[in-house]
């Protein structure tokens, strides 16, 4: 599994109940962003690195209080 689809499955698997669901959008370049509602939330090529699935589930959890 790729690391992308590895991240959205951390995601849903942490936050079933939250969010109706995951969309990956393929992208070329080493782009990876994440967004919510069409905010960014992280950009890999802003942050130089992949994100780790934790700090992005923290942000989501965050996002649905």
């Amino acid at each position: 599994m790729d690391r992308a689809a590895s991240l959205a499955a951390s995601v849903m698997n942490a936050l079933l109940d939250g969010f109706e669901k995951i969309e990956l959008y393929p992208a070329s370049g080493g782009r990876f962003e994440v967004r919510v509602d069409g905010e960014l939330i992280f950009d890999k090529q802003k942050e130089g690195r992949f994100p780790e699935a934790e700090e992005i589930i923290a942000s989501l959890r965050r996002r649905l209080k």
